[in-house]
């Protein structure tokens, strides 16, 4: 959640409604869910709301806490409220009123390919203006390999899955989703610079496939889920179909889409523009060859931006904090951790100096090294 304490309002991001993947029992936009909320901060009451998707089935979240910046416009700065979104999309608000400073257009949504029983939104809402930060479709001229065989094997892959637009519905046969189900931008949110306007977020660019199995020809035993190598399959409670995610991922392991898999991204949101765009992720702790080319990889977490003008991020599972300047992107410092700092950093003053403190834990999901350091910068 974020506060404005003068206001006296708390945001909250809201979820997708359960289950993720198959809305058939709860039909219509499920007003709330996949937005924003405002609620006024003594009594609780809805003061004002937005929803970023309609009637969720793709797991799309409001994934961070929004940020609360001071949004310049003709005639002065104005208190607003800055949403990033699975999506790779950006929706900016009026913070007092919820009013959408970027204009946000109703557009037509895909209706074709859904499960029976399945209800769809004839549209979503776009931002009308502000870049993405991840790619919004998938076609057959995507795939991408190393060699000739692999992207072979993506081209052949794609084609026999569901695929196109972003909004593409959940299949019996098994659809593409990009964004992907992990974003674009997940939990670690955005950092912003009001010297540059410049608002840096971590994006991933690997698509998943998201195939719904009816209940009666699936196993799943007791458990509500089940992590096999990469795929993983849930028991969506509820609903007459299992569900198993699993990445686009050719067969030599690397994703079927060309590199960069993860990038940091510096947007511009008053001129709504992208500012400047870097691979985040060397690649060679996760490849059976030690091939140091950074070329994105999974990740999580978010970024900081001192006053300086110093971007911090962990992020990627190369094990590396990285320093960049907010307003190029170009790396500055690196230091080796322990393990993955798959968090947010923070950042704090005592006597004058200034520290920035990580935590490098790992992650369990990307199956990295694991640890419980806690590590302290101090900045000369």
């Amino acid at each position: 959640m974020s506060v404005d304490e003068e206001l006296n309002l708390v945001y909250l991001p809201t979820t997708s409604p359960s289950g993720d993947f198959y809305g058939g029992h709860r039909p219509g936009n499920n007003d709330y869910t996949s937005g924003i909320v405002a609620l006024d901060g003594s009594t609780g009451e809805v003061a004002w709301y937005q929803q970023l998707v309609h009637h969720n089935i793709w797991d799309y979240d409001t994934p961070s806490a929004p940020l609360l910046i001071d949004y310049p416009q003709e005639g002065g700065a104005v208190p607003a409220l800055v949403q990033n979104t699975k999506m790779g999309r950006i929706f900016v608000f009026n913070r007092a009123t919820g009013e959408p400073l970027v204009p946000i257009e109703e557009r037509p949504a895909p209706q074709e390919g859904a499960v029976p029983g399945e209800w769809l939104s004839p549209t979503q809402p776009f931002p009308v203006g502000m870049p993405t930060v991840t790619p919004q479709k998938l076609s057959v001229d995507d795939a991408w390999g190393f060699t000739p065989f692999d992207k072979g094997y993506c081209r052949d892959r794609i084609r026999e899955l569901n695929h196109g637009d972003i909004f593409m519905p959940p299949s019996l046969k098994g659809t593409i989703i990009q964004p992907s189900v992990g974003g674009g931008t997940n939990w670690g949110g955005g950092a912003y610079d009001p010297y540059s306007n410049i608002m840096v977020v971590a994006s991933s660019n690997v698509p998943v496939s998201v195939k719904l199995i009816p209940r009666e020809e699936a196993d799943l035993g007791d458990f509500d889920s089940i992590e096999s190598g990469s795929t993983m399959m849930f028991a969506n409670e509820g609903a007459p179909y299992v569900v198993e995610v699993e990445p686009l991922l050719s067969n030599m392991g690397a994703p079927c889409v060309a590199p960069p898999w993860a990038t940091l991204v510096g947007v511009d949101i008053v001129d709504k523009e992208i500012a400047w765009e870097i691979p985040i992720g060397r690649i060679d702790k996760m490849s059976p060859m030690p091939f140091p080319a950074n070329l994105g990889t999974p990740g999580a977490g978010g970024a900081i931006v001192t006053e300086g003008g110093l971007v911090f991020v962990g992020y990627a599972l190369d094990s590396f904090f990285r320093a960049l300047d907010v307003e190029t992107g170009k790396v500055l410092w690196k230091d080796q951790l322990p393990a993955p700092a798959n968090s947010t950093p923070v950042t704090y003053e005592i006597d004058g100096e200034q520290y920035v403190v990580v935590a490098a834990g790992g992650h369990s999901m990307y199956g990295t090294k694991r640890s419980d350091a806690v590590i302290a910068y101090k900045l000369k």
